[in-house]
């Protein structure tokens, strides 16, 4: 199996319930023919239940597991229509389909019935009682795991809980893909090696779709091999057409099999986080821009939002964004990947918040907070992009506050969004 098809084949099974279900299916059958036979070397007797008492337990069992099963996947269908319309859609493969916590009590109950039913087909006189104790207690298991999963989905779906798990998801991405601190200050992050015209381009074939992920190190071996430079020309989580330019060659003194090129590169439909550094970010905005649409008016999880993205953002200014050219051991020019910088991550995060929001006292206030707290927080050289975003709010407030009073609060950092320190002294 090639590496593109081995990638998509792993995030299917992360991003899929019904693996575990499935799997549980097996066990459960062997469990169940293990046990019968166990049973009469062990003469086990500990509820010492008749042969009509063991078939009333096993078919309330049965009934139980079953109506958990149908109760659970009905609540997490209209779960994700609530959170799809409330939130957004991109949270459902992100968070809710790939929840181990969902999947395995899933896998329980499953596990649980088919084991209760294979028992009852197997009840005779005298009663496997072994079987039939471990079908009881995994029953009493699946009630607690029934409440416990209504408790924990009802927290899961909470606006803080989804912002949250997106922000550390999104914090893991940003070490893995920048993963070393800062340079420092007044050092340039854009520069670029020039490069000739390309000797040799390889188009995108097969089906059109999202860039998911890049193999790097293989990239990086082949460009070795041939002695040159590969650039791959579009970045993870852009949109490729079927004959748009997916490598330049530079230099490469070999020949080479385009297809090896082409299967270091995962396509899917739909963006993930595991190689894209703004795909949380955009998920989290999405979030914002739903709660400050009219429809909805909720600016309170607005803000919540924009806490995600200023510590998220805050983690991006102290890595070192210099990630577009990889070079190998004996530091020469090997692969050019391109990567976000500083500029895109804070245009991405400011511009449709401030838009959207210009007109909330209480998001001004707090995107005021996150700007004046990087700005304190981050390197000089971070500064200027953050003093432009921090003009650009300050154009928009002027255009919406035309009352004094109001005008002077939308002034005052607040990271609470409104509520905070008004800037006054107590009298």
């Amino acid at each position: 199996m090639i590496w593109n098809q081995f990638y998509r084949l792993r995030s299917y099974i992360r991003s899929s319930l019904w693996i575990v279900p499935f799997i549980a299916i097996p066990f459960a059958l062997a469990a169940t023919r293990l046990l019968v036979w166990l049973d009469p070397h062990l003469d086990w007797s500990f509820l010492g239940l008749s042969e009509a008492g063991a078939r009333a337990t096993l078919e309330a069992i049965i009934s139980a597991t079953l109506a958990f099963v149908v109760f659970t996947f009905g609540s997490l269908l209209v779960a994700i229509q609530v959170a799809s319309s409330q939130l957004t859609a991109r949270i459902i493969a992100t968070t809710l389909l790939s929840d181990n916590v969902v999947r395995y009590t899933v896998g329980l109950f499953i596990f649980t019935f088919l084991f209760a039913l294979s028992s009852l087909n197997k009840v005779s006189s005298p009663v496997n009682q072994l079987v039939v104790f471990v079908a009881a207690s995994l029953g009493v298991v699946c009630f607690a795991a029934f409440f416990y999963l209504i408790d924990y989905a009802s927290r899961l779906l909470r606006p803080i809980s989804i912002l949250a798990r997106v922000g550390n998801a999104g914090l893991q991405v940003i070490e893995d893909v920048y993963p070393d601190h800062s340079l420092g200050p007044n050092v340039s992050e854009s520069h670029r090696h020039a490069l000739a015209v390309a000797d040799h381009i390889i188009l995108h074939k097969g089906t059109s779709g999202i860039v998911l992920a890049v193999n790097i190190q293989t990239l990086t071996n082949e460009a070795e091999r041939l002695n040159g430079v590969i650039e791959f020309v579009p970045q993870v989580g852009d949109f490729v057409a079927v004959d748009e330019p997916l490598f330049n060659l530079y230099g490469c003194k070999s020949s080479i099999d385009d297809e090896i090129l082409r299967a270091t590169i995962a396509f899917g439909s739909e963006r993930t986080m595991e190689q894209d550094p703004t795909f949380a970010f955009r998920i989290i905005i999405d979030i914002a821009l739903k709660a400050l649409s009219p429809a909805i008016n909720d600016p309170t999880t607005a803000v919540l939002a924009i806490d995600q993205l200023h510590r998220m953002l805050r983690k991006v200014g102290n890595r070192n964004l210099r990630t577009d050219e990889i070079l190998d051991k004996s530091r020469l020019l090997r692969v050019i990947c391109r990567t976000p910088n500083w500029e895109d991550f804070v245009h991405l995060v400011f511009s449709e918040i401030r838009r959207c929001g210009s007109n909330n006292l209480q998001i001004v206030r707090r995107l005021r907070s996150m700007i004046e707290n990087l700005i304190q927080t981050l390197p000089a050289y971070r500064h200027p992009v953050l003093q432009l975003e921090l003009s650009l709010l300050n154009r928009e407030i002027s255009h919406h506050f035309t009352q004094p009073e109001e005008f002077m609060l939308t002034q005052v950092p607040d990271s609470q969004g409104l509520g905070g320190h008004s800037g006054k002294a107590n009298r």
